[in-house]
């Protein structure tokens, strides 16, 4: 089974959301848990989203390290800057997931 970790732009994407929503999203976490690659892929195998409520929940699954990074929140309107975002960016979040593994 793979750990899930969350960014804080995660944070506060879902903090935002109502607490329906938010239990929703913490059962499509179980859920990655033990399928990390549920959802569709966003160019790259590990680069993933989810879709519920009309939202896309944005993450990133590490084989190598069993983890799924949950990157952020999204709707439709603006999915693509965000994932163009963080294609530029998928160092940057290597690095961060890097500094939160060594701090477990």
């Amino acid at each position: 089974m793979f750990r899930a970790f969350r960014a804080d732009w995660y944070e506060k994407k879902l903090s935002k959301l109502t607490p329906k929503e938010q239990k929703r999203v913490s059962g499509i976490e179980q859920e990655l848990k033990k399928s990390p690659y549920d959802g569709k892929p966003l160019g790259y195998k590990f680069f993933r989203e989810k879709k519920f409520d009309g939202k896309r929940l944005i993450f990133l699954v590490y084989e190598n390290h069993q983890v799924i990074f949950l990157i952020t929140i999204t709707d439709k309107k603006a999915q693509q800057k965000v994932i163009d975002l963080i294609k530029a960016n998928l160092d940057v979040y290597m690095e961060e997931l890097e500094r939160i593994l060594k701090g477990i």
